[in-house]
């Protein structure tokens, strides 16, 4: 018999039987970042055996229907360790809520660690092999440690995110920052007179109990806004940078998706009041954050200078 790597008595059985590995990489299937070996488009009825005590039956045949974006295991065993879901709901309905819940209980109940990540945007196409690349190396770098050198004065990088280099632009900054590209791109578009404003602009809180949440917003014409909202829930898991830090970073890049339908397609924009009601809103929920807020300059008030 083939040791998987996995007991017998646990609730999970591999990604894949070990000796399909070669064949799912090289047919395109599979692949292999991290250390890691990714099962794309899995669901999780594929790895676990049967139910685990304290999960009702309507709990599991609920949460084994979910479908995951990727399955991430480990390349010697092919044990799967962690699942990532995309969902392009933010702040999901009653029903799909409770749904979120029992595969939750599920995962919990199984030892499988879950990435749930809710954006409008980013949830469809290519968007998600990207993001998974940057966990398992944002992982990967945290597991190996960052070297010291001992100089004060160049101080090693903190995290993943805190590496610094050559941007798109040209300029210095953090290349692992999922929203340099489209930085870069609002400045394009701002010369070339497609946007009003040259700075995407934004923000990150933590719910206490819940997920991370990061805002972006460009604006496109005068009080008209590109915005994107991204939410981020670990369970049991680590994503290896702050998972706030995440979300913003992944709003701003939600922004430069938004970007390159510019001119093909009539834009969705928010109204500058609209803004400002959801960001006072976002106040008055102060007390329900894990840490204080952050961002209490931030306004959408009329400018000064830009009233008749």
């Amino acid at each position: 018999m083939v040791d998987t790597g996995i007991d017998d008595d646990l609730w999970l059985r591999p990604i894949f039987p070990p000796a399909e590995y070669a064949a799912r990489v090289a047919r395109g299937e599979a692949f292999e970042r991290g250390g890691c070996v990714v099962q794309p488009d899995w669901k999780l009825s594929q790895i676990t055996r049967r139910r685990p005590p304290g999960i009702t039956a309507h709990q599991w045949s609920s949460a084994i229907r979910t479908q995951f974006a990727f399955v991430v295991g480990d390349q010697r065993s092919v044990a799967p360790s962690f699942a990532v879901e995309l969902s392009t709901t933010v702040g999901r309905g009653p029903e799909a809520s409770r749904d979120d819940r029992m595969t939750n209980a599920v995962c919990a109940a199984i030892g499988l660690q879950l990435l749930r990540i809710e954006s409008p945007t980013l949830g469809d196409g290519g968007n998600g092999r990207r993001i998974v690349d940057y966990v398992l190396d944002a992982r990967a770098f945290g597991a190996g440690g960052a070297a010291d050198d001992g100089d004060p004065a160049d101080p090693a990088p903190q995290t993943y995110r805190d590496i610094i280099g050559r941007l798109p632009d040209g300029r210095s900054g953090y290349v692992n920052d999922l929203g340099a590209v489209a930085r870069s791109a609002a400045v394009d578009a701002y010369a070339s007179r497609q946007v009003f404003d040259p700075i995407i602009r934004s923000l990150h809180v933590s719910w206490a109990d819940g997920p991370a949440e990061g805002w972006a917003w460009l604006e496109v014409r005068a009080d008209q806004f590109f915005f994107e909202r991204v939410r981020v829930w670990q369970h049991g898991f680590s994503c290896g940078v702050d998972p706030g830090k995440l979300a913003e970073d992944l709003a701003a890049a939600a922004i430069g998706e938004q970007l390159k339908r510019l001119g093909n397609d009539e834009p969705v924009l928010y109204a500058r009041e609209q803004l400002g009601r959801d960001l006072t809103e976002l106040r008055l929920r102060q007390g329900e954050l894990a840490t204080d807020f952050a961002f209490a300059h931030i306004s959408f008030e009329q400018p000064v200078d830009a009233e008749v």
